[in-house]
């Protein structure tokens, strides 16, 4: 078994999934790129916890090249040449040389860096990045065939348990405020989690947006940030958000404008985006969409923790979960046929949380965070009983419950099950 981590602090945060991921590719002759939001702990999955494991299968460190461009001190290296040169100066024999750079987007150009590299048999290549449009299009294009990514997350309620040692009624709690990037969820007082929570937001999210795409109106990309966040899990798009910003801020801004922050902010890996999906007619809906945040303690922290409405932080938690495993997430629409009080034929459309997709493999999903009586429980089910596939079908529950399968097949497991439990969805 293996057992690598993420040490802070004296504090032990493993990692293995995303281990397991690299070791899989290591010498496959491609790029591997790993991505995800900035602080999640891209640097130290390379530099640490899989250098540790080339150590431990005897790789020396001289054949193990560190470069993060992060560092002011390695500025120089942000030149593509220089980089070129500096790697090629550290490839010293014939035997492997695995080469880890951090932040590549910091250089131009880099897509040529690392193409020089692909045909050598000494050099085995990692990078990190953190914009996803900036790197997917160059794996997509540049890197075709050639390069592989590995996209890292904040901490997984599972992994969450592994430091945060309480009940998991108490941990879910914690971690549905204060999220799951390594370094909060290591500080021990609110006060700490808060100071590092808005720093990271101010600091390095949004100030990185603004740098990287040149924005002056600053003013609307906080406010926009402020809307996503009071309104995880509703729908919504460009005009919507256009029209909000002129009945309730008294301000227009283009449609274009709110389009392209939306975009900047994913691309930030800050927001996902959740396409709405057609059940029966089989065609995905080009708009509204559904937001959820990467972490639920940056969007709780942007609202300065003034809306921690656990019904909604709840269906972000299990977006972020499947979204980790891996699965391809959107947003359900079941139509239903009734007839009027006339004798019309009236179509409703009822909404399926998530409907989640891995190869062949599909699951419907409603996240309740109770259900406290018959009406609820109706309303719940409403649009699952209307899916007439043989997919299954799952209400996760936001408190303690038995696996429970009703007479419509539709299955009810707890949050806490799906959470802690790697084969929960086939309860």
């Amino acid at each position: 078994m293996l057992h690598v981590a993420y040490f802070f602090s004296m504090m032990i945060i493993e990692r293995d999934s995303y281990l397991k991921k690299l070791i899989a590719k290591r010498h496959n002759g491609k790029i591997k790129i790993v991505t995800g939001i900035r602080r999640c702990g891209k640097s130290f999955l390379l530099s640490t916890i899989y250098a540790n494991w080339l150590r431990s299968r005897g790789v020396d460190d001289s054949h193990i090249i560190n470069i993060n461009l992060e560092d002011r001190r390695n500025k120089a290296l942000r030149d593509p040449d220089a980089l070129l040169a500096f790697i090629d100066s550290k490839l010293t024999d014939d035997q492997m040389h695995y080469v880890m750079v951090d932040e590549i987007q910091l250089v131009p150009e880099f897509e040529d860096v690392l193409n020089s590299y692909l045909n050598m048999p000494n050099a085995d290549v990692y990078v990190t990045g953190s914009n996803a449009k900036f790197l997917s299009k160059q794996v997509r294009t540049q890197f075709a065939g050639r390069g592989e990514e590995v996209r890292l997350h904040p901490l997984t309620f599972k992994e969450f348990t592994t430091v945060v040692k309480k009940d998991n009624a108490d941990a879910l709690r914690d971690y549905m405020i204060y999220g799951g990037l390594p370094q909060v969820v290591l500080k021990d007082s609110h006060e700490e989690k808060v100071e590092l929570l808005k720093a990271l937001f101010e600091n390095t999210y949004v100030s990185d947006i603004v740098a990287r795409y040149k924005i002056r109106n600053t003013e609307v990309l906080d406010e926009l940030l402020d809307i996503l966040a009071s309104s995880i899990g509703g729908l919504t798009n460009a005009t919507k958000l256009a029209n909000t910003f002129v009945s309730v801020k008294h301000e227009k801004v283009s449609r274009n404008t709110i389009a392209n922050y939306l975009e900047y902010i994913c691309d930030s890996f800050l927001t996902e985006k959740a396409s709405r999906y057609d059940i029966k007619g089989r065609r995905y809906i080009e708009s509204p969409y559904k937001y959820y945040f990467t972490d639920c303690g940056l969007r709780n922290m942007r609202l300065n923790f003034r809306q921690v409405e656990y019904t909604h932080l709840l269906e972000n938690v299990i977006y972020n979960e499947l979204i980790a495993r891996g699965f391809s997430v959107d947003v359900g629409v079941v139509a239903k046929q009734n007839r009027d009080d006339n004798g019309d034929v009236v179509r409703n459309y009822l909404e399926v949380d998530f409907v989640c997709n891995q190869g062949s493999r599909r699951y419907y999903i409603q996240s309740a965070y109770r259900m406290i009586d018959e009406d609820k429980i109706k309303q719940e089910e409403a649009s699952l009983r209307n899916i007439d596939d043989s997919f299954k079908k799952i209400i996760i529950l936001g408190e303690y419950t038995p696996v429970l399968h009703n007479e419509s097949g539709i299955t009810l497991i707890s949050i806490y099950d799906f959470l802690l439990k790697e084969n929960s969805l086939e309860l």
